[in-house]
């Protein structure tokens, strides 16, 4: 946590001189500001318990293998339009770009994750509109393709979120979710298209190779009664 009387650097420039520039492991084609020991992300982080922790900092797995997805099977988003949601460093929605997306935005809560999507969108020579907001309770965004890379870490985030993908999908837009089956990944509501060995920084792995999958939305609308009798959930 930022010490109180500091005053609060600049996120790029921090970022840039900080975050050294390394591939992500198993998506050599994309070079990411990735944090290390020395990186003093506290000095950047915010003071405030309602800050978001530096998630950005490190490639998950869920937005790892949405992004090896992605570069394997350009064909799926190929001059289309897709969003980012809970972006981080813009892994996703750099590989988005780079398998030939029309355009690309990435959203995430924390300004700092925004300034990282600059930097990093620069470093592997693709357009990417981002900013820093919460949709969720909102519209869906008008796009073709919704990714959401590992945001089912947490209990009521994960219902928050499934209820905005289902609006999504109920709008027309196709959902993709990455995710190495965190504790909240409502699965009974999600059909696997792929499966890939990644890195994971998150649930306490330290950075070491897990098996995370790819999921659509299994089209089962909120509360409809699931095999055995359980509803499903939103």
């Amino acid at each position: 946590m930022k010490r109180p009387g500091m005053s609060q650097p600049d996120p790029a420039a921090f970022i840039g001189a900080n975050l050294p520039i390394s591939p992500v492991p198993s998506i050599p084609e994309i070079c990411l500001h990735t944090a290390g020991p020395a990186s003093g992300l506290w000095r950047l982080a915010g003071s405030r318990e309602a800050d978001p922790p530096p998630y950005w900092a490190y490639p998950w797995a869920g937005g790892a293998v949405l992004a090896r997805h992605l570069l394997d099977q350009p064909e799926t988003i190929a001059g289309r339009r897709v969003f980012d949601l809970g972006a981080g460093s813009g892994l996703v929605a750099i590989a988005a770009a780079k398998a030939g997306a029309r355009a690309v935005t990435a959203v995430d809560i924390d300004a700092n994750a925004i300034a990282a999507i600059g930097l990093n969108a620069a470093i592997n020579g693709v357009d990417i509109v981002a900013r820093a907001a919460d949709i969720i309770e909102g519209p869906p965004p008008e796009t073709d393709l919704l990714a959401v890379g590992d945001l089912f870490y947490d209990p009521s985030l994960a219902l928050r979120v499934m209820a905005f993908l289902r609006r999504c999908q109920a709008s027309g837009i196709e959902v993709l979710i990455g995710d190495p089956e965190r504790a909240y990944l409502p699965q009974d509501e999600l059909r696997r298209i792929a499966t890939h060995a990644v890195a994971d920084f998150g649930g306490g792995t330290g950075g070491g190779a897990v098996l995370a999958g790819v999921f659509a939305l299994s089209g089962k609308a909120e509360g409809e009664i699931m095999p055995g009798g359980r509803a499903a959930t939103a």
